[in-house]
């Protein structure tokens, strides 16, 4: 079962809309998922859930990377957790990295420089922020633009982040993410 969490503030009712929605649609069609609000997200709210994905948020919205307190849970988490934008940000403050002017809207053209199991080769992906994220050491370095880095992975844990918007465009990557961490609970 998925968890995905909201990281829109409260204020914006339309991020549910745009940027938790589209990543349920594709969700839902290989796993039962569920959705809370990052407000109501903490570590034992998380049992029964199998994986988590953390939404973006609107170009403005960056309100739970004022909030990383509230999202120290990841540093403990087993389980396998993808982030998207705000949530890729969120994740790589948690961990120590910090944040660096980049604005990046529309279509963008990104690399992978190292491989893993989200995607491939130079392909176009939709971006939509004015900050990317300078990772920790924690994190390798999983492809980047011509600007900024694009997505990460933690060494150690099954932690990825993507500042691109597969909901959008790439929608395999979410895809991708799920079915690489797919549990059979027939047994």
């Amino acid at each position: 079962m998925i968890l995905v969490v909201d990281m829109n503030s409260a204020e914006n009712p339309f991020g549910f809309s745009e940027f938790v929605l589209p990543i349920v649609s594709i969700a839902e069609k290989l796993e039962k998922c569920d959705v809370n609000h990052y407000l109501e997200v903490n570590e034992k709210s998380l049992n029964g859930y199998d994986k988590i994905i953390l939404s973006g948020s609107a170009l403005k919205n960056t309100v739970t990377l004022d909030q990383t307190a509230r999202f120290t849970w990841l540093k403990d988490c087993g389980k396998p957790v993808l982030g998207i934008c705000a949530g890729m940000q969120t994740i790589g403050l948690v961990f120590g990295g910090h944040m660096e002017k980049c604005r990046e809207i529309g279509m963008t053209e990104i690399a992978t420089v190292k491989a893993n199991i989200l995607f491939s080769s130079t392909f176009k992906v939709y971006a939509l922020h004015n900050y990317a994220l300078v990772p920790s050491a924690e994190f390798e370095m999983l492809a980047e633009s011509a600007n900024c880095v694009h997505a990460i992975k933690h060494k150690h844990k099954a932690v990825y982040g993507v500042l691109f918007h597969p909901e959008v465009r790439n929608k395999e990557v979410v895809e991708r993410f799920i079915s690489a961490f797919h549990v059979d609970r027939r047994i």
